[in-house]
């Protein structure tokens, strides 16, 4: 048991995507807003070491924001998925 308690995953949730030219990022400081093209109801992207393993959505409570998970991805749609 104690070699899986030495055992890192990183976990990202993409809530949208957004294209810009790189002197535009550049340009941005402290504080600016990027528009991403995703809809408020839209289902997020939640990845384990950028490998796509589910689908949730943004759950907002007070002042916390969870993801709340709605499918779980297979094997094999882990793999043949692109985000």
């Amino acid at each position: 048991m104690n070699s899986v308690n030495n055992v890192y995953v990183e976990l990202s949730v993409v809530i949208g995507k957004s294209s810009m030219p790189i002197h535009q990022l550049l340009k941005m400081g402290r504080g600016a807003v990027i528009e991403l093209g995703t809809k408020q109801d839209e289902e997020i992207w939640v990845l384990a070491n950028n490998v796509p393993i589910a689908r949730g959505e943004i759950v907002v409570q007070g002042e916390r924001v969870a993801v709340s998970i709605t499918s779980i991805l297979s094997a094999s749609e882990a793999a043949n998925t692109q985000i």
